[in-house]
């Protein structure tokens, strides 16, 4: 047994310390809003915050996450920045497919908790890593100066 804090709530989870965080998330916690895509750390669909800090968690073991608070798309409705991201993502209708939209959020919603006036660049380096397959970038890059000029 291993206790996470998963959303602001400790958690005993029956996982191995090696275990991914993304699978203890999923299969154990049943926590499904957090994707899977390559399992190589490359794709970003995996996204969580681990100490408020955007991680990929396919590659992350659940022995790192002991002692700290890791944060999913899931409580992102609670949160201001979260809700900010949410609702830009809506407005500028970011989603295509909306599989890689989880980590896009997760990813973005980290960048403007340190960096609520980002720029083209400050973006571009915050979502690299963050793969999405339809090529919605613009309008991602969008929802997120639509974002930041909400919670300025």
């Amino acid at each position: 047994m291993i206790t996470l804090n998963i959303n602001g709530k400790d958690k005993q989870l029956d996982a191995p310390d090696d275990m991914p965080i993304l699978w203890a998330l999923r299969d154990v916690a049943q926590l499904t809003g957090t994707k899977f895509g390559c399992g190589m750390a490359q794709c970003g669909a995996c996204t969580v915050h681990l100490d408020g800090q955007a991680i990929r968690s396919c590659v992350t073991p659940v022995s790192a996450a002991v002692g700290k608070k890791i944060t999913t798309i899931e409580a992102m409705q609670d949160d201001k920045v979260g809700q900010a991201v949410q609702a830009a993502w809506q407005e500028i209708d970011v989603v295509q497919c909306g599989y890689c939209q989880s980590g896009q959020i997760m990813a973005a919603t980290a960048l403007l908790a340190t960096n609520q006036t980002p720029t083209d660049a400050d973006i571009d380096a915050a979502m690299s890593g963050n793969i999405c397959r339809c090529g919605t970038y613009p309008r991602i890059r969008a929802a997120i100066h639509a974002a930041a000029s909400k919670l300025a």
